[in-house]
C-alpha cells in the first residue's frame, strides 16, 4: 500500500523530498539528465547514479568494462571519460556500454527520492516520452525535483529545472503551450549562464543548445534500484 494517490503535481526542491511517494520525477536540464539522455542516443545501455566522485572511480576499478562521467561542482573530474556535457557524450562511441555518473545535483536528487514508488529522470530532450510514462504508471500526480535549487545560493534557483517541470507537466494533461518562453527561460537561466563561465574542457559552448531542445529522443529514463545500485536505462512506451 502507497497511501492515496498525488491529486495535484509539487514542485520540491530535493532536500525536501523525504516521504515522497508515488510517481518522481527529477530534473536536470543543465546538465545532468540532457547529458544521460545524449549518452543514450549515443548508444549507451545503462547508466548507474551514484553520490560521491569516490563511489563512481570506486565503480569503474570493481567493473573496468564501466565508463565514468559527470563533474564535481560543474567541473571536470580526474579519472572520469567524460566531462557533465552533453556534447561531448553524444560524439562518443557507446554502443552497449555501461556509464556510471557522478554530479552535484540531478543524481543527488535521485538518490535523495528513497520513497519514491516509480522514479524517472528527465530533462526537456525527453519532455514528451517522460509525461506518456508518468501517465502509463497510473499513480497519482507526480512531483518533480527541481535538483538545481540550491538553498541560500540565489545564483542556483533551479529555473532551468522548473520551466522543464512545467512543460512536462503540461504534456502529461494535454495542455497545448507554447514552447518558446520555456526554451528562453532556459537558455537565460543562472545555470546557464554559469554553465558557460565553467570554460574549455569543463563544459562546450554548444552544451546550452543541446540543453534547450525538445523531444530529441523518444525515451524516457527510469531509474530502478538493482545490486549493484541505482540504475537508469531508455524506455520506450
Amino acid at each position: 500500500m502507497h497511501g492515496p494517490l498525488n491529486t495535484s503535481p509539487r514542485f520540491l526542491p530535493r532536500w525536501q523530498l523525504d516521504g515522497a511517494t508515488g510517481a518522481v520525477i527529477v530534473i536536470d536540464v543543465i546538465r545532468a539528465f540532457t547529458t544521460a539522455a545524449y549518452a543514450f542516443g549515443a548508444g549507451a545501455e545503462a547508466i548507474y547514479l551514484v553520490s560521491t566522485v569516490e563511489e563512481a572511480l570506486v565503480f569503474t576499478r570493481d567493473h573496468p568494462d564501466v565508463v565514468a562521467m559527470g563533474e564535481n561542482h560543474g567541473k571536470r573530474v580526474e579519472g572520469f571519460t567524460f566531462s557533465n556535457s552533453p556534447v561531448e557524450v553524444s560524439r562518443g562511441n557507446l554502443k552497449g556500454r555501461t556509464l556510471v555518473q557522478r554530479t552535484s545535483a540531478g543524481t543527488q536528487g535521485v538518490i535523495a527520492a528513497t520513497h519514491a514508488t516509480r522514479l524517472w529522470c528527465a530533462s526537456l530532450v525527453c519532455a514528451t516520452a517522460t509525461a506518456r510514462a508518468i501517465n502509463k504508471a497510473a499513480i497519482g500526480a507526480p512531483v518533480y525535483v527541481i535538483s538545481g535549487r540550491v538553498p541560500d545560493r540565489p545564483d542556483a534557483s533551479g529555473s532551468d529545472d522548473l520551466a522543464c517541470a512545467q512543460y512536462i507537466e503540461s504534456m502529461r494533461i494535454s495542455r497545448t503551450v507554447d514552447p518558446a518562453p520555456t526554451l528562453d527561460r532556459i537558455r537565460n537561466s543562472d545555470a546557464a549562464h554559469r554553465t558557460l563561465r565553467l570554460g574549455e574542457g569543463h563544459s562546450d559552448p554548444e552544451d546550452i543548445i543541446y540543453a534547450a531542445r525538445i523531444d530529441i529522443f523518444d525515451f524516457a529514463m527510469e531509474a530502478t534500484r538493482t545490486s549493484h545500485g541505482i540504475c537508469i536505462r531508455p524506455i520506450r512506451e
